[in-house]
């Protein structure tokens, strides 16, 4: 888990436009934050330090760009993984080990952990998820997708809820 969610933390209306400006237009700029600050009424300094202290937060979990994988020839799959809670550490330790990782979920069921993987092709791929269940002794359910489904969600900060 990130943290708290972000509707039980205090957020200001300057806080709420550089969200929804982060999470759906960054400035490729050579100085996005003077940017972010010039459309929300802040200096570039406020405008960075509101985003920092965001991440400290845990409101940002992360700041990046997201690409295509596909298009790029990158393969990803979605890997479950009966784990004893004797082997619990050692196993996401391991898991979260690789660059490839892109989210690592517990669950109540009997594949409690979940994650996705990504590498540079279905080789790397099975030869990572192979690595890992020799390193922790814990097969590894490989469900790659067989069509591929992309939503966006953009959560809008500076909305008014009882606007709906």
């Amino acid at each position: 888990m990130t943290g708290p969610a972000v509707q039980d933390q205090e957020l200001d209306q300057f806080d709420k436009k550089i969200l929804d400006i982060i999470q759906t237009g960054f400035p490729l700029e050579p100085r996005p934050y003077a940017v972010i600050g010039d459309a929300v009424g802040l200096t570039e300094a406020e405008a960075l330090a509101r985003v920092r202290a965001l991440k400290e937060r845990k409101i940002i979990r992360r700041l990046g760009a997201n690409f295509n994988s596909w298009k790029l020839g990158f393969r990803s799959t979605l890997c479950a993984a009966k784990v004893p809670e004797d082997k619990f550490d050692e196993f996401v330790a391991e898991v979260n080990s690789h660059v490839g990782v892109t989210h690592n979920y517990l669950r109540a069921h009997a594949y409690n952990v979940w994650f996705t993987f990504i590498g540079p092709s279905w080789e790397e791929v099975c030869s990572t998820l192979d690595s890992i269940t020799q390193k922790t002794g814990i097969p590894i359910l490989n469900l790659p997708a067989e069509e591929l489904y992309k939503i966006r969600v953009d959560f809008k900060m500076d909305e008014d809820p009882a606007a709906d």
